[in-house]
């Protein structure tokens, strides 16, 4: 199992259980959505298997990853494999999924902009069999 300690963020607070699944994972806000900048930014680390349940962002959501190999996935679509500098740009209302793969930790800076249009909205956890089908 790959481990990295290349954080230059705090590991921040547990991510809440009712949107994750398979692990634990933890979100350290860098920037709080309290301005007019219409924005909120994350750091979020994710435990080898961990990984958020299928929602949507009003706003849409860029994912900057920095570490650890994960995966995006939108509905309906194959996944994709993440490795630190990958950049996903998710539009506004697209159905999607991202976590760490099996045997490695997952590093991600998670930006909502347009946080005006909605920030978040879960939806249902991303099985056990869709993630083992990867």
């Amino acid at each position: 199992m790959e481990t990295f300690n290349t954080n230059i963020f705090p590991k921040g607070e547990k991510a809440p259980e009712a949107y994750f699944s398979g692990g634990t994972a933890w979100v350290h806000i860098l920037k709080p959505n309290e301005d007019d900048l219409n924005c909120q930014i994350g750091n979020v680390i994710f435990e080898p298997g961990c990984r958020n349940n299928w929602h949507s962002h009003g706003g849409g959501q860029i994912l900057i990853v920095t570490s650890g190999t994960g995966f995006y996935q939108e509905k309906g679509k194959p996944a994709q494999v993440l490795h630190p500098g990958d950049v996903v740009n998710i539009l506004p209302g697209i159905i999607h999924w991202h976590g760490a793969s099996a045997d490695s930790e997952f590093t991600h800076i998670a930006i909502n902009p347009n946080t005006q249009n909605g920030i978040v909205e879960w939806m249902e956890p991303v099985s056990d069999e869709e993630y083992n089908n990867l």
